[in-house]
């Protein structure tokens, strides 16, 4: 089993910029959409909690960009848990072109997501789901 979570991509015209190359907001977007995949694929019941008030805040965000991604590019996000303590997760992103049988790395990123619970008009941290601690764990301590 691997030790991370990747979510393919394929870049579409409308995710680049007048030069031809991914506009650098789109990374962090991706970065949003693997961590939801991986919920879905590996914690669907956590969107009960979710409307039981349960909110999953990013509070830090982060890209490194090493080499350009273009309209029909094949990217592979890869997702791996770095840290996690009470009511956080950090994740580290990795953007990776994937071109038949090769892949080259164009990016990387960092995500701290706080588990939060909706009180009232404000909101209190909260410890994840114990289903969301073990998939991260799980995934954390996959090789």
């Amino acid at each position: 089993m691997k030790s991370y979570f990747e979510y393919r991509h394929t870049v579409g015209f409308a995710e680049t910029n007048l030069v031809g190359n991914v506009y650098f907001t789109n990374y962090l977007s991706w970065q949003g959409r693997c961590r939801e995949m991986f919920l879905l694929e590996n914690v669907p019941d956590v969107l009960e909690e979710l409307q039981r008030g349960l909110a999953l805040v990013t509070v830090r965000v982060s890209c490194e960009f090493l080499n350009e991604l273009v309209a029909f590019d094949e990217v592979a996000v890869r997702m791996r848990l770095t840290a996690h303590a009470q009511n956080r997760a950090t994740m580290s992103f990795e953007y990776w072109r994937v071109n038949h049988n090769t892949e080259e790395l164009v990016a990387r990123g960092e995500q701290q997501v706080a588990a939060m619970r909706r009180q009232g008009t404000g909101m209190a941290p909260t410890p994840f789901p114990p289903s969301m601690q073990a998939a991260l764990i799980n995934m954390a301590q996959s090789k």
